[in-house]
């Protein structure tokens, strides 16, 4: 993440207006902020004791490039992730690298979901010398994960701002953020890193080619970047304007729980729920043509035109969560009771 070095001078004054909080070491240092975070979706966890790392901008020889979020293995029991974040240095935009520790330090209060809104993380909590997942906030299959819980967590996602001060997050850290970057730590796994130097090496997640909407937005592990779970997590849901450019909706496997009153009945609700977003993707679609024809009879500019376009594009890409969201919750209802952590001390 480290591509280039800012020269002392620079890196002294930057050290004077970013704060302590942050113990990781500043890499590049750029005068231009980072683009918006993408919307996408979090694949399903690939197994116990994998944690959510957020996707970021980094930056490269060739500008900002995307780093797809991914699923990686804690280095030890009880660690937790920090993502790194871009923060105004009082006279350029500094990167501080994400780091493993047993408290989630200050990541410059970006959102960048799935547990991690701004400050500390929701996502999930060891306990027992396992990591048990708040299913509310990340995607786990309940019926190969059972160490899971559910607490509701009320979080804005219209915000999508990628780096702290100078018209991005004002935020700065709490007293327990700033203990947490003195606490023992280490830096990105070995997975991590070559996660971050596949990203660098592919044409298409450089922002210059992408223009803010990466094709490979997340993969279930580091690095799988050519495999179907990262084109549905990022790929080709992210980039569609209008829902006729989504690609065909997937349909959850006939359900097989050896009670086949029961199968006959979860069957009827995949079905119901299949031709109800269906039903929404159409109407969506008819709702913006509907739109593109008054644009044409009002003869509108290319600024106008554009501005539909991308509420066009945001609408799509909520519709897409919106789905993926009832499919997951769809899927819970029809799992077998899950079992619960024992109570533990308020999460870290």
């Amino acid at each position: 993440m480290r591509s280039r070095f800012i020269r002392p001078l620079l890196l002294a004054i930057a050290m004077l207006f970013l704060s302590s909080a942050s113990f990781a070491q500043i890499g590049v240092a750029i005068t231009i902020a980072p683009p918006a975070l993408p919307v996408y979706e979090q694949p399903v966890c690939p197994g116990d004791g994998y944690i959510w790392t957020p996707g970021y901008w980094a930056w490269g020889d060739d500008g900002y490039f995307w780093v797809p979020g991914t699923w990686v293995e804690a280095p030890e029991v009880g660690f937790f992730w920090t993502p790194g974040y871009w923060g105004w240095g009082g006279s350029s935009f500094v990167w501080y690298d994400g780091y493993w520790g047993p408290t989630v330090g200050f990541y410059g209060g970006i959102n960048y979901g799935f547990g991690y809104f701004g400050h500390g993380f929701e996502g999930g909590r060891w306990d027992g010398g396992h990591f048990f997942y708040n299913r509310a906030v990340t995607n786990v299959n309940v019926t190969v994960i059972h160490n899971v819980y559910e607490t509701k967590v009320d979080v804005r996602n219209d915000v999508h701002v990628s780096y702290n001060g100078h018209g991005g997050i004002d935020a700065r850290p709490t007293t327990r953020e700033e203990a947490a970057a003195h606490e023992r730590h280490v830096g990105p796994v070995a997975a991590q890193t070559q996660h971050i130097n596949a990203a660098r090496g592919n044409p298409a997640l450089r922002d210059s080619a992408n223009h803010g909407r990466p094709p490979i937005a997340a993969t279930a592990r580091p690095g799988e970047f050519n495999n179907r779970s990262a084109e549905n997590a990022g790929g080709r849901g992210n980039t569609a304007v209008h829902p006729k450019e989504l690609p065909p909706a997937e349909r959850a496997a006939p359900p097989n729980t050896g009670n086949a009153k029961l199968d006959q009945k979860y069957q009827q609700q995949q079905t119901k729920l299949a031709a109800q977003q269906d039903k929404e993707r159409q109407n969506l679609q008819a709702q913006q043509e509907k739109e593109h024809q008054q644009l044409a009879k009002q003869k509108a500019n290319d600024q106008r035109t554009q501005q539909v376009e991308q509420k066009h594009q945001q609408q799509t890409q909520q519709l897409v969560q919106k789905h993926a969201q009832q499919q997951q919750q769809l899927q819970q209802r029809q799992a077998p009771p899950a079992a619960h952590a024992a109570p533990a001390a308020k999460p870290k």
